[in-house]
């Protein structure tokens, strides 16, 4: 990447740059920002706004806080909480006292929570509530770097009295101007190449590792994202998926910075749809399943409209896809298939948008896990630019993203600005740039193991054309090879079933087997829908996989994706999980992706009995 930055970001209101750090970055952004909102938070169903005077302030009084107890430069701290202004005010906090900020998974174990503090060998932790405190508290004779931990609710917690334990409220009550001075001095002290956060990694594979991000990490994600995918003042997000994953931390946290947009929190996972359409943000970034979900609940209700109703969202979207086939073939349109697609676009498809909470977005992303081409080009014939972007935590955050307007179906668009992606001789994916991480905490050896001669090794197989868009199969270790030899990507399978609104997810299993099978969990609210519809009988979820009038609903699902694919990819038995899974369970990364090594331990004896079937 060329020295000057500044080229990477000139539209930008704080303009980014190899010598800025996002603590001297955040300064000066609350300087020039004043009284516009940066936050917004819903209060008793009232949704209340935060300034960036706000934000700054409260910043200011914990991190002094911090200062005053001792925190010094390069010390850790986690922060165990749903999102939340608060997680915001910490983080930031921490990162302009000099520190160094660890989010912890609100789904987190007591000894999930343990594990990171003691890796990162936390001085404070920051907890969201009781629920969360009681996390640390059940750990606290094994985390000997722990000194304080802040709450940030007190309900239920009035009579509680602890020496380790201090609320938020009381953290920040003094003010010492000593410490105000200090604090800026901190600020200015900041490098770009000192290390901001830790990213912690899913623990797919073993013990998660932290992997460190510097500001400068950062700042490039700000300055090159600027490029690909412009947002200003007038944007505004919608903040729910985990802070402690780099996706959210990035969009939601780094990038309105730089670019003053506004960040609302969704109330919580139960209610994000919900909140989505309240706030029915320009911008919107959610993980495949989110959009899986989605497409299920607008056909779903679509069913339940008039003859005449289904008539025309079925019409709508034939004249949509018609359009698109048409625009990327570099066709020409016919006046008629412009007027009838215009007329369809702010009638159904404008409906349906609004229903979806997406009326209003200009850009809409994809990523953290693969997702099928054919569920980007619904959305897109829906009139949603959709993106899908590719990355990892060591890359901080994005590694490619398409250029704006140019959709390639199964690709996940060019490397960014500044950056390289090549292929290795056994196909793997390497990346090299601005944004590459500084290694895992603690963890030399695993850092070796990610680099070498400079270059990332993704652990991702994949294919570059011509043009330099990329596509990813699958991640090597989950190719599967059968007993016959044939390496087979399972994502590309498990994608297409997902496609089905009766199906919420699924695990393709074949290693050293004869023929390929699969786990299914069917989509409860769907299924339960159609159950209802077709008077069958059920109570629960486990009765409803039980019916064979569901598995050969499921069963027609599986033949029709089995005829997109040659006869050895072809599944050719499955199974129902018939308990169904949440995001508390281990089977579930927080970002809502299945465990594929989690979930064949666990139900070891359901694939068994698949091939002991054979």
């Amino acid at each position: 990447m060329a020295a000057d930055w500044s080229a990477f970001g000139s539209d930008l209101e704080i303009v980014p740059g190899p010598d800025s750090t996002i603590a001297a970055a955040f300064e000066r952004a609350v300087d020039m920002r004043g009284k516009r909102v940066a936050l917004r938070s819903k209060d008793r169903g009232l949704w209340q706004a935060f300034s960036w005077r706000d934000y700054g302030e409260q910043v200011r009084r914990i991190a002094l806080a911090l200062i005053g107890r001792g925190f010094q430069p390069h010390d850790r701290a986690c922060i165990l909480a749903d999102n939340c202004p608060e997680w915001f005010f910490a983080d930031m906090a921490v990162i302009t006292a000099g520190g160094i900020s660890a989010g912890i998974y609100a789904t987190n174990s007591p000894e999930q929570t343990a594990y990171v503090i003691n890796d990162c060998q936390a001085r404070v932790v920051f907890v969201e509530n009781e629920e969360q405190l009681d996390k640390v508290l059940q750990t606290r004779a094994d985390l000997p770097s722990l000194e304080w931990i802040v709450v940030f609710d007190m309900e239920g917690l009035a009579d509680f009295s602890d020496p380790m334990v201090i609320s938020l409220a009381d953290l920040t009550g003094a003010d010492d101007a000593a410490s105000g001075a200090e604090w800026l001095r901190r600020i200015a002290a900041v490098r770009p190449g000192d290390t901001a956060i830790l990213i912690y990694t899913s623990g797919t594979t073993g013990p998660p590792k932290g992997a460190m991000l510097s500001h400068s990490n950062l700042i490039y994600q700000a300055a090159a994202l600027n490029i690909v995918m412009q947002i200003g003042p007038k944007d505004e997000l919608l903040s729910f998926l985990p802070l402690s994953h780099i996706a959210e931390r990035l969009i939601s946290v780094v990038r309105p910075i730089f670019n003053g947009s506004v960040s609302s929190f969704a109330e919580s996972p139960d209610t994000m749809a919900q909140n989505l359409r309240e706030i029915s943000p320009t911008v919107f970034f959610a993980v495949p399943r989110i959009w899986e979900k989605f497409y299920s609940r607008a056909t779903i209700a679509v069913e339940d409209g008039t003859w005449l109703e289904r008539q025309a969202f079925r019409l709508a979207f034939h004249l949509a896809f018609r359009r698109r086939g048409l625009l990327g073939e570099g066709r020409k349109l016919s006046l008629w298939l412009r007027l009838a697609h215009g007329a369809m676009d702010r009638t159904v498809l404008h409906r349906t948008r609004k229903f979806l909470g997406l009326e209003r977005v200009r850009y809409v992303t994809t990523g953290a896990a693969p997702i099928a081409p054919e569920l980007i080009r619904w959305y897109l014939a829906l009139g949603v630019e959709m993106m899908q972007a590719y990355g990892l935590t060591e890359t901080a955050g994005v590694a490619s993203l398409p250029p704006v307007g140019q959709h390639r179906l199964g690709t996940v668009g060019k490397a960014l600005p500044g950056s390289e992606i090549r292929l290795s001789d056994q196909g793997e994916i390497l990346i090299r740039g601005p944004h590459i991480f500084q290694g895992y905490w603690h963890k030399p050896e695993k850092s070796r193991e990610a680099m070498v001669d400079g270059w990332l090794n993704s652990g991702d197989i994949g294919e570059i054309d011509s043009d330099g868009f990329i596509r990813v199969i699958d991640r090597s270790k989950d190719i599967i090879i059968t007993s016959g030899g044939k390496n087979i990507s399972p994502s590309e399978i498990e994608n297409q079933l997902k496609f089905s609104p009766f199906i919420s997810d699924a695990i393709v299993i074949g290693e050293a087997r004869p023929y390929l099978s699969a786990l299914v969990m069917i989509d409860y609210d769907n299924i339960a829908k159609y159950a209802q519809d077709h008077a069958i009988p059920f109570t629960n979820y486990t009765s409803l996989c039980a019916r064979s009038e569901i598995r050969d609903l499921i069963a027609a699902e599986v033949e029709a994706v089995n005829q997109r694919f040659a006869r050895v990819e072809q599944i050719k038995k499955f199974r129902l999980i018939d308990v169904e899974l949440t995001t508390e369970d281990e089977e579930f990364t927080p970002t809502l992706k299945l465990k594929r090594n989690v979930v064949a331990r666990r139900h070891k004896a359901l694939i068994d009995a698949i091939y002991a079937t054979s």
